[in-house]
């Protein structure tokens, strides 16, 4: 592969992975979104030469979007189905969010490895079109058992998102992968902050209307990408389908081909893991400590996402060159052990606002550990790679959940003795932690820039 970082454009002054990668396509220079790439415009195509990042960049936005949309109305909804139990609503809720993680668990590597034989163009048109027929069938499911049916659906087809970080390594050179999974990484940003608040002014209309909402976007965004998105795999560099490979347990094989890979994985998965007490803890921690309105609770999530957004967007392609991939990978790690010790140690609401930022510093480090991860793997591996990482989020979105809730329900019982109801964040920064030193480790022989 490093032989095709041949070409240069004379416009942008960007090397170029694959001039050729897009078949039949006029060289036009592609810089949307981060993503440099040589991709033109197919007969009829819309926009030219930013339409087809634009796409993939919405793709994971509206995905995020999507998802955050209904978090606000799915309890409701459920709610709805057992005469208003609260404590089957709360069962209910545990195991839709269980079965969506086991779901991305073992659907993600599957879906990564057709994308690389079939090409990512009609996984990613699927995926969308799949998931918003999906919110449709939820918005009209008439009882409980549809709408668990709809959530299994919708975590078969969270292969938009691995996918969408295929096409980008497919039309990205590998110095810059880093800075191109940073923006997909924005759009996820997007999506967090902007979902819950337009599910929830929605979801006062109607519990339903959400997913109405959802399934329209993502309908929308596949029949766009139907004219704009072409197809990034040249049919040369595809791989043949295999089970073997494909299974979740047999992803790890493509991971334990070089120990750099099962290294990044292990930091991945620290880190995915780390980041499930944000998911399940965050809310019920800052009304138990602060007291906090929903409205505050909803404005510092907010702060997260937009920070999360710029760091991705902006400021990884900038500390790459400064600080090399080694460099930047560990800045956002131990930036990361930071905000989660300063948010467990935090006695007043004003200083958990503190470890915002730094938290938010933490997103220099996985657009750059994906980014070093693709350079370990041919053109045709990448959909199975970026499989076997969203696999990994949704191993983490098993086990978390149970983990940080348990945590936090024994470190606060009334009447014990020890009373620390910051555990799960400090468990939380003992596992960037962990991942620091997995990162430190395999990158200790100066695999890459730094």
């Amino acid at each position: 592969m490093d032989s095709e970082l041949t070409n240069k454009n004379s416009d942008d002054g960007v090397y170029v992975e694959n001039p050729s990668v897009v078949d039949g396509l006029p060289e036009e220079s592609l810089t949307a979104a981060g993503l440099g790439s040589e991709l033109g415009s197919r007969g009829g195509a819309i926009g030219g030469r930013k339409a087809a990042a634009t796409f993939i960049f919405l793709t994971v936005a509206l995905d995020m979007l999507a998802m955050g949309m209904i978090a606000p109305v799915l309890p409701k909804l459920i709610e709805s189905y057992v005469q208003g139990s609260a404590v089957r609503t709360a069962d209910f809720l545990g195991w839709f969010g269980t079965v969506f993680a086991v779901m991305q668990f073992l659907f993600s590597p599957i879906l990564g490895s057709l994308s690389d034989k079939f090409g990512r163009r009609p996984i990613v048109l699927l995926s969308n079109i799949g998931t918003g027929l999906d919110y449709f069938v939820m918005a009209l499911a008439p009882t409980l058992g549809w709408l668990f049916v709809g959530r299994v659906i919708s975590g078969i087809t969270a292969s938009s998102i691995p996918t969408a970080m295929a096409y980008a390594a497919d039309v990205t050179p590998k110095e810059k992968r880093a800075g191109a999974f940073g923006m997909l990484s924005a759009a996820f940003g997007i999506g967090f902050v902007m979902g819950p608040a337009i599910g929830g002014l929605l979801g006062k209309v109607d519990p339903r209307l959400p997913f109405w909402a959802a399934g329209g976007l993502s309908l929308l965004n596949g029949c766009y990408g139907i004219f704009v998105l072409p197809e990034s795999l040249k049919k040369e560099n595809r791989t043949a389908f295999r089970w073997s490979r494909a299974n979740p347990v047999g992803s790890l094989t493509l991971l334990r081909r070089h120990k750099e890979l099962l290294g990044m994985a292990a930091v991945l998965l620290l880190g995915y893991l780390a980041q499930q007490s944000l998911m399940n803890v965050y809310v019920l921690y800052t009304d138990y400590r602060y007291h906090w309105t929903t409205d505050t609770v909803g404005y510092s999530l907010a702060v997260i996402g937009i920070g999360s957004a710029v760091v991705g967007g902006l400021l990884v392609k900038r500390a790459i060159p400064k600080f090399g991939d080694r460099g930047t990978l560990l800045l956002g790690l131990m930036s990361g052990v930071a905000g989660y010790c300063l948010f467990g140690i935090s006695q007043t609401g004003m200083l958990f606002w503190l470890g915002i930022p730094l938290l938010n510093g933490m997103s220099l480090a996985w657009p750059t550990a994906q980014g070093l991860m693709s350079h370990h793997v041919t053109a045709g591996e990448q959909g199975q790679l970026q499989g076997a990482i969203n696999g990994l989020r949704g191993l983490a979105g098993m086990v978390g959940p149970v983990m940080f809730t348990f945590v936090f329900a024994r470190a606060i019982v009334p009447g014990s003795s020890v009373q620390l109801p910051g555990a799960p964040f400090y468990l939380a920064a003992l596992m960037v932690l962990l991942s620091a030193v997995a990162a430190v480790l395999v990158t200790r022989k100066q695999l890459v820039t730094s």
